[in-house]
């Protein structure tokens, strides 16, 4: 069987990260994730995905990860059922993040208006010295450059 799951979206609000008893760290999220088509009235509709991840991994996404990040993650969708105080049977469908990706660098979360207050928005940019297409232009490349 398989059972994957791959998700781009922005998060609806900051992480929340708690600890279970034994001391593990669990952090739960809503992403928004942009459906690829319009609607009658010509707008784009949202699939809002409530998220879990573990451990480690739950500590360092709620440390780079706020309100309007956009992120990949990739994980499992497991579903669970409890009882309520009023005797109703709910049932949650969630994904368990298994891996993630930041997608965007700190000057473009802020133009989304994404905070500038986690640890990532420190980081500076890579440097461009060697990067060949800083100049707008295309690296000049030979007959001699070909392997083959």
């Amino acid at each position: 069987m398989i059972n994957r799951v791959v998700l781009t979206g922005r998060l609806t609000k900051d992480v929340e990260l708690r600890y279970t008893q034994g001391g593990a760290a669990v952090g739960t999220f809503n992403l928004a994730v942009n459906r690829r088509f319009t609607n009658q009235q010509g707008e784009r509709e949202a699939d809002f995905v409530s998220c879990v991840i573990w451990r480690k991994a739950a500590e360092t996404f709620a440390n780079y990860m706020h309100k309007g990040s956009l992120v990949g993650v990739e994980g499992r969708i497991q579903t669970r059922n409890y009882e309520n105080q009023q005797g109703n049977r709910v049932y949650v469908t969630e994904v368990i993040v298994e891996n993630f990706s930041f997608l965007e660098n700190r000057s473009q979360s802020n133009s989304n208006g994404v905070s500038g207050n986690s640890p990532m928005s420190q980081q500076t940019p890579p440097s461009t010295i060697n990067d060949p297409f800083t100049d707008g232009g295309a690296p000049t490349v030979t007959d001699d450059d070909m392997p083959f």
